[in-house]
């Protein structure tokens, strides 16, 4: 079975990452295409489900793991620690599943050195003014949190040039198209393809040979 692809999905925060995300794997019926939960520290919010949003351990739990080296990623943001499992990762993409990770840049860029093939994609807002809106009504956070995620976010945009594609959240359901189209582009590589069609590759070489 040929392995699975994995791609990194990078934003500010309430640049639109986690529903544009849940959307394509709905769009894509789940074919072929999971969502890597991630492991953290923080509280679980309204809403929120165990091992679906994110696994929820606590600090020592959290850096036990982090001393025996499974975590692929970690960071902490906000006095929290976030954190990828690479067994888990590993497992499904030689599974044949490609796998996305919504993670910060800094995430992103321990995950490329790790797997240097993985396919980085970043989500753009369409203005600073949009951003600080998004932010200020789904009313998650205080305002002076809103300013610090409105820096935050500035430095996050600064390293939109490291990502291989950018989609700037304008319309949600053609920002959702746009992934789309990248997760169709990276299936039609030549060096995925080599994998998922070995064996009629092999019968065309014979039968021209």
């Amino acid at each position: 079975m040929a392995e699975g692809k994995l791609f990194i999905v990078m934003a500010p925060s309430g640049a639109g990452k986690t529903s544009l995300v849940k959307a394509l794997v709905e769009h894509e019926n789940g074919a072929g295409l999971c969502v890597s939960v991630s492991h953290t520290t923080r509280e679980i919010r309204q809403g929120e489900a165990d091992g679906e949003n994110y696994n929820f351990v606590d600090r020592e739990t959290f850096l036990e793991m982090l001393t025996r080296g499974e975590f692929i990623e970690s960071a902490e943001v906000y006095g929290h620690h976030y954190g990828t499992s690479q067994g888990w990762v590993e497992t499904q993409l030689s599974a044949g599943m490609n796998v996305v990770l919504e993670i910060d840049w800094q995430g992103a860029s321990q995950v490329r050195n790790a797997m240097p093939g993985a396919c980085t994609i970043f989500i753009l807002p369409p203005s600073v003014e949009t951003l600080r809106k998004r932010l200020t009504r789904r009313a998650q956070d205080d305002p002076e949190t809103i300013d610090q995620r409105m820096c935050q976010a500035v430095d996050e945009i600064s390293h939109v040039a490291e990502a291989d594609f950018v989609v700037v959240n304008a319309d949600f359901e053609a920002a959702v198209e746009d992934l789309r189209a990248i997760i169709r582009s990276q299936r039609l590589t030549i060096g995925f393809q080599q994998g998922h069609l070995r064996d009629l590759l092999g019968k065309l070489a014979r039968s021209s040979g």
